[in-house]
């Protein structure tokens, strides 16, 4: 056992700990790794998550943040009491509100008014104005929030938009952090590795450094339908903070080896499920990724397969719509008497799947 360190004589215990972090940004990363076995029973492999909840502000848009906003003062683009305009779904508003919290910036966040009103609160919270904007619209159009943010951008004056779009910062903290840390966490054994697609940062970072550590191992995009990384046309869903209607810079198209395609009834009765069974209280992009994770295990026979799901939030986003049944009878994910007790992700057939396969694969 170590041995625990001694205080300096009249020195208060608070002032003495080197525990003691300088701000919240300090507490980033680190998320821990659990087992769903319950969930997963019947699996030959093991399926673990990262539980990205557990970062200060919420999501594993928390390790974004600092680094984009760290370069941008370097390069003189975000100056003292500047202005911070994105579009976000929530998570990298929270983010780089709470960066911006620790430095002074202002912060103009714009959002879909699809997402949830908790998130729109949460954002205000940390003292950041929303900005809210259709969600059918084409990207393109004036109204939408990318092109609202660009004006905004535009026309305050000292704003500077991080775009996590195209920021390399994006998928370079997930090279350096995240990806290693998995590493770290299964000693090497993870044999796959399922994440959600929204900007591509997160899979495309943790991704290219675990294939640099073995090559052999898989990466397995989750994508909502109506969503273009599995294929299908752009169209409107319901979940919130996964998918695209159109290609982000800072998605690698060569890191994921299939991309499965998830229903937004799959998505959410998953994630509800997996809260019941595993008491880990999930928002609605986890279930994406989860689902995905536990059909791509059903096809592995080996038992020694580590499959690693980052769950990229919690629930309390969604109380009011996720773990609310009406509202999910109301939006069609639950039948006029159906539980969500009474679903089961094994019952499902993966939906459509991008392959990879004509790319050389080295031998494992």
């Amino acid at each position: 056992m170590a041995q625990r360190r001694r205080r300096p004589p009249g020195r208060s215990r608070l002032l003495a700990e080197p525990e003691i972090l300088p701000d919240i940004t300090a507490a980033i990363g680190g998320t821990p790794l659990v087992a769903l076995d319950k969930l997963a029973d019947g699996v030959a492999g093991r399926v673990v998550a990262k539980l990205e909840a557990m970062n200060p502000g919420g999501s594993v848009k928390d390790r974004i943040g600092l680094p984009m906003i760290e370069a941008a003062e370097r390069a003189g683009l975000l100056k003292p009491g500047g202005t911070i305009v994105e579009p976000t779904s929530g998570n990298t508003g929270v983010g780089l509100a709470m960066v911006a919290a620790t430095r002074g910036y202002r912060c103009i966040f714009v959002m879909a008014d699809k997402q949830s009103e908790e998130k729109r609160a949460l954002l205000r919270a940390y003292g950041a104005e929303v900005v809210m904007c259709p969600t059918d619209v084409d990207p393109d159009d004036e109204r939408s929030y990318y092109r609202v943010s660009d004006r905004l951008a535009r026309e305050i004056p000292g704003a500077w938009k991080p775009d996590q779009y195209t920021n390399p910062a994006n998928p370079e903290a997930h090279y350096q952090d995240t990806g290693p840390e998995i590493w770290d966490a299964t000693e090497g054994r993870v044999t796959h590795f399922v994440a959600g697609i929204g900007t591509g940062g997160t899979i495309s970072g943790v991704g290219r450094y675990l294939k640099e550590r073995k090559p052999d191992l898989v990466v397995v995009g989750a994508d909502t339908e109506g969503s273009v990384f599995s294929g299908d046309t752009p169209r409107p869903y319901l979940t919130e903070g996964v998918g695209e209607d159109f290609w982000p810079d800072t998605y690698d198209r060569e890191v994921c080896d299939s991309i499965v395609r998830v229903s937004d009834r799959d998505a959410f009765l998953t994630a509800r499920q997996a809260t019941r069974s595993e008491g880990i209280l999930m928002g609605e992009s986890c279930g994406t990724a989860l689902w995905a994770a536990l059909q791509s295990a059903r096809q592995v026979a080996d038992a020694r397969a580590v499959f690693v799901v980052l769950l990229p939030d919690s629930g309390r986003n969604y109380l009011g719509k996720l773990y609310e049944d009406e509202w999910l009878r109301r939006v069609g994910v639950l039948g006029a008497d159906e539980r969500v007790a009474d679903y089961d992700w094994r019952v499902t057939d993966m939906g459509p799947v991008v392959r990879h396969e004509s790319r050389p694969r080295p031998s494992s």
